[in-house]
């Protein structure tokens, strides 16, 4: 069993624990992406149009960005070990009982109850790091965890994708319920004891929901969430239904833009102290506004591989050098910037994937793109104005 926490923590010690933290991120990335990936099975599966079958994006995406910041207000003084455990354990065991779902609306309660797992270890376990890193490496220590997401995105999506498309969605979320259970396990023995990030004030949250320039932070995130999940969240029936791709063509294209997001954070987690997080995100978003603008260009496999690359560099980077951001601009804020950022990240999909499956109801998947990106530099110029007035604020203070 971990013992209680000197916090920093020592090399080694935190070094197990990020690993332990960025497996917890690995876990609930599949789980977040495993709709995506299976649902071209979950809809034949379960007889329910595309549109429909979406809006399982859109319930975990409202569940998550509702729930963060809520929860983060209520779990402030819990010590992160138990936290973290509890409700990963949760998050594994809603996606075995998920498994077994006979039919659309027990399954849509079920992924509703399961997201609250993501509300909480997604942002908790950037908060956890925080503490348990020393500052000089706060930023770093933030951006590994989240390294989590991008393996989620290599091995996960379109792992997902192949064991929906040969075997079924039922076997695809009982692997990700396997993976929460042993990245809980991981977590209870490597994180120590006594780690607990300081609750906040009723006076610090409003510090925060108040600050123009934090807000608008938070906002780049919405945006740019948004414009991604506009057609992310409808990726695997656009490969199957426009470009043909068989079953293995649709895992690697998956594969392919989890490999780039891996390479995209991967060099953030090792330049972003040097480069600063605010121009790392501008220039991540810059790649995924090539790809959709790109995006009419890819009429086939290996065009939609060229064309996906850039996308892949910036989708998860992004956001975890937002995360960085916020936790440098602010750190005695960081646990709420942090969950409200979480929460951003969620309520833009949940907006992405409800404005994607209008979209396609009413005319196909041939503007989806063009909103996307419409979203996507909307965040760079909302970007530039908020590092604007974080300045402005460093200089006066």
């Amino acid at each position: 069993m971990a013992q209680g926490a000197a916090l920093p923590l020592p090399a080694g010690p935190l070094r197990q624990a990020q690993w332990s933290l960025m497996a917890a991120n690995f876990a609930i990335g599949c789980g977040v992406m495993v709709v995506a990936g299976a649902m071209n099975n979950i809809v034949q599966d379960l007889q329910i149009s595309l549109a429909l079958g979406g809006q399982l994006v859109t319930i975990g995406a409202v569940v998550v960005g509702l729930g963060a910041p809520l929860l983060a207000a209520v779990v402030g003084g819990t010590d992160r070990r138990r936290l973290l455990t509890f409700w990963l354990a949760w998050f594994g065991l809603g996606h075995l009982l998920s498994a077994w779902m006979p039919a659309y609306a027990p399954l849509a309660l079920l992924r509703a109850a399961t997201m609250l797992g993501a509300a909480v270890v997604t942002p908790q376990a950037a908060a956890a790091i925080g503490v348990m890193a020393p500052p000089e490496q706060r930023g770093r220590a933030i951006t590994f965890v989240f390294l989590g997401w991008s393996v989620a995105s290599v091995l996960g999506m379109p792992l997902h994708a192949y064991i929906a498309e040969v075997l079924s969605w039922r076997w695809a979320f009982a692997v990700v319920g396997l993976l929460g259970l042993a990245s809980a396990a991981w977590v209870w023995h490597a994180v120590p004891d006594g780690v607990k990030p300081a609750p906040l004030s009723m006076a610090a949250w409003r510090a925060t929901l108040t600050n123009p320039a934090l807000m608008a932070v938070v906002a780049v995130t919405v945006a740019s969430s948004a414009g991604q999940f506009t057609q992310f969240a409808y990726m695997a029936p656009y490969y199957r239904q426009v470009l043909h791709a068989s079953p293995a063509q649709v895992s690697a294209l998956f594969m392919s833009f989890g490999a780039f997001g891996f390479i995209g954070n991967v060099w953030l987690s090792r330049r972003v102290d040097h480069w600063g997080a605010a121009r790392a995100v501008l220039v991540l978003l810059g790649c995924i506004a090539v790809s959709l603008l790109a995006w009419p260009l890819a009429t086939g496999f290996a065009t939609m591989l060229l064309v996906t690359a850039p996308w892949g560099l910036g989708c998860f980077a992004s956001n975890s050098a937002q995360q960085a951001r916020l936790g440098l601009a602010a750190p005695a804020l960081a646990p709420a910037l942090m969950a409200l950022n979480s929460s951003a990240m969620y309520v833009g999909q949940a907006i992405g994937a409800a404005m994607g499956g209008a979209m396609l109801a009413a005319s196909g998947f041939q503007h989806l793109h063009a909103v996307g990106l419409a979203w996507v530099l909307g965040a760079m110029a909302l970007s530039v104005w908020a590092e604007r007035r974080l300045r402005e604020r460093a200089a006066r203070s």
